[in-house]
């Protein structure tokens, strides 16, 4: 399985309140919150991992450069600012396309590693008429949560922004697709779409089976308070 990062957002709102690190460089119990992810998509089978930060992180693309010839698995660096979190993921799927499902997460998602391992077997044995699976969960810790429909089969029928009787999870920031997805996103960028939330509907709309995994908790980095919650949490 190949694993993407997408850590090109500012994380302004830590700064505002604070916190010395970039986003990605938080540490959570002394390990940075990207060498975290890192290890732990190696301890699952990591076969490359592709990563993407902005222009302005230079203490990230250093602390990445400095491991990188360490690791065991090949890891692509991106240096690109974007104008939103959609135009990151395209540019880490387009190194991830082509050599089978992939999964891609934010930076700053913080899940239990089991929860994780279980959801890297269920994405990696799906039958292969599954054109992907979303890591859902219904602990609500977004600030703007994206909810998400799933039928009895499984399957995602519906992203919405607000919340109603039959979307009881919202997106985990977590994404696992394969090449027909990677399609409907140059799509996407082709007629310039934004936002990863229409990017997602746009999957339904073009007919691809999306799966839901149920993972459990999954909590958001945001401000400088998520923290602690993080460590414990992990913990």
């Amino acid at each position: 399985m190949n694993f993407g990062i997408i850590a090109a957002g500012e994380g302004s709102r830590l700064v505002e309140e604070g916190v010395a690190y970039p986003k990605p460089l938080v540490p959570l119990n002394g390990k940075p919150m990207i060498g975290r992810l890192i290890d732990i998509f190696i301890r699952n089978g990591a076969e490359r991992i592709a990563v993407i930060v902005n222009e302005q992180m230079t203490e990230v693309r250093e602390f990445l450069f400095s491991i990188k010839d360490e690791l065991p698995v090949r890891l692509d660096i991106v240096v690109k600012s974007t104008p939103s979190s959609m135009h990151s993921f395209y540019e880490v799927a387009r190194l991830l396309d082509g050599h089978g499902r992939f999964i891609a997460t934010t930076v700053d998602t913080i899940f239990h590693e089991n929860d994780f391992s279980r959801y890297v077997e269920a994405y990696s044995s799906a039958a292969e008429d599954v054109d992907g699976m979303m890591a859902l969960t219904r602990f609500v810790d977004d600030e703007k949560p994206l909810y998400v429909e799933v039928g009895n089969d499984g399957f995602i029928k519906a992203f919405l922004d607000k919340a109603t009787a039959e979307a009881e999870f919202v997106s985990g920031g977590i994404y696992g697709l394969n090449s027909s997805a990677v399609k409907v996103l140059d799509g996407c960028m082709e007629r310039g779409v934004s936002r990863m939330r229409n990017f997602q509907r746009e999957l339904i709309a073009a007919g691809l089976r999306i799966k839901g995994y149920d993972m459990g908790k999954i909590i958001d980095v945001d401000h400088a308070g998520d923290i602690r919650k993080a460590e414990e949490f992990i913990k």
